[in-house]
């Protein structure tokens, strides 16, 4: 490890070129992880009745809704093994790795010819999206300065609301010209960016000098973080972040398909480009989220935004999927929708590489994030389900608000990280 190059370690205020270098690669690591992750979201429609051979609204929704599922399942479980591999091998290489993982397979979705290949290349693209975050998120924590850290974390955290916007506008081009399969096959093409990542970033010299002095196997790391110290923190942030998650994706793997019923059998063929724009909307709200949070989170905390965040995304959901019966008032809710409901995600993208010491970090927020993503499944699944027994894709969505009480009773669990020095 003596022989690794190493970035220098943080300093008390200063923002210099290593440290832009390291948040411009964590951003598009995390962009083009957001655009792979949303594209099938927004081809979920016309790829799933495609291969189904159907038009029915209910059976393509349940049928994505499972796809969704055992992809978000494959994303926690991909987030919690490469958050390990970061601690033992670099932060860097470890991104490099999950990067040619997920943009690999998402452009092989493209050549699936049933729904059950297109659900497997989409779990191993999920492997690598759920672990790039773990990396990319360790990287800025260890390289930024302690004033500028939870800044850098939401600029970083910015990038899935660009990444979705890509997504979007990969599918109002491509889509028409190309159908679905095209859509996907783009997906490849953020394998290029590793090459830069491996040349121009090198390992944070802060987990070089850890890593050196605590050589212990992949196990004792993982364990680390059920220990006395870290266990109360690790559960705080499972439940934090999966409340948040569940909350959000029960929904969002829903709307689409709500869209489409929403267009009418008339306009049905519109259905790609609408729910584009309508995804664009959201993404636009949650990158406002992201910039508010870049001052609240130092102004009333990582946990009271977090409080505020759930809150108003409980509100927001619950109105969204019971009061909104036309296409013109959903467009209108998508902003203050993405704002609140996606935004928030940055709420525990702040907390979640406060809560550990740098020996586990990425474990430990790999572990809370990647984990929560994989308990997500329940969301997009029990929504799918309950499509039969509400007989309504709204009212199916609208139950999964409730996980948002989850986070809001375990934050009150966590320690307030605003101000306190990183570990090691």
């Amino acid at each position: 490890m003596s022989m690794a190059r190493s970035l220098p370690p943080a300093r008390a205020e200063a923002i210099g070129r290593t440290e832009w270098i390291v948040l411009i690669s964590a951003f598009l690591g995390w962009l083009f992880d957001s655009m792979d992750l949303n594209l099938f979201t927004l081809v979920l429609f016309p790829s799933v009745a495609q291969l189904l051979g159907t038009r029915d609204p209910h059976l393509i929704a349940q049928t994505g809704s499972v796809i969704m599922a055992i992809k978000l399942l494959c994303w926690g479980l991909g987030g919690v093994i490469f958050g390990v591999v970061a601690d033992r091998v670099g932060r860097s290489r470890t991104m490099v790795l999950t990067i040619v993982i997920y943009a690999l397979f998402t452009g092989l979705s493209g050549f699936a010819q049933s729904w059950w290949q297109l659900a497997i290349l989409q779990a191993l693209a999920g492997f690598g999206i759920g672990g790039e975050w773990s990396a990319g998120a360790a990287l800025i924590a260890e390289t930024w300065p302690e004033k500028h850290r939870a800044r850098a974390m939401q600029l970083m955290q910015m990038a899935f609301a660009f990444g979705f916007f890509v997504a979007a506008l990969d599918n109002l081009i491509i889509g028409p010209l190309g159908g679905w399969r095209w859509v996907l096959g783009l997906g490849a093409a953020p394998a290029v960016i590793t090459l830069a990542i491996r040349q121009f970033v090198p390992e944070p010299e802060r987990w070089v000098r850890v890593r050196e002095k605590n050589e212990t196997s992949s196990a004792e790391t993982f364990f680390a973080i059920f220990r006395p110290g870290l266990l109360r923190k690790t559960v705080v942030g499972v439940l934090t972040a999966s409340g948040m998650m569940i909350g959000c994706w029960g929904g969002l793997t829903l709307l689409p398909a709500w869209i489409v019923q929403l267009l009418g059998n008339v306009r049905a063929a519109e259905g790609p480009q609408i729910v584009s724009y309508a995804f664009m909307l959201m993404m636009a709200g949650a990158a406002l989220g992201y910039l508010t949070l870049i001052w609240t989170t130092e102004a009333i905390g990582r946990r009271g935004s977090y409080i505020l965040f759930a809150v108003v995304s409980l509100i927001v959901s619950v109105y969204l999927f019971t009061s909104v019966h036309t296409l013109e008032g959903l467009m209108w809710v998508m902003p203050v929708y993405g704002y609140f409901v996606i935004g928030g995600f940055g709420t525990f993208a702040a907390y979640l590489p406060e809560l550990f010491p740098t020996r586990v970090r990425a474990t430990g927020q790999g572990f809370c994030w990647n984990f929560a993503r994989a308990v997500t499944a329940i969301g997009p699944l029990t929504a799918g389900l309950l499509i039969g027994t509400f007989g309504s894709i709204p009212l199916a969505a609208a139950s999964t608000c409730v996980f948002f009480l989850v986070g809001l009773v375990a934050i009150f669990f966590g320690p307030e990280t605003r101000g306190v020095a990183l570990q090691d």
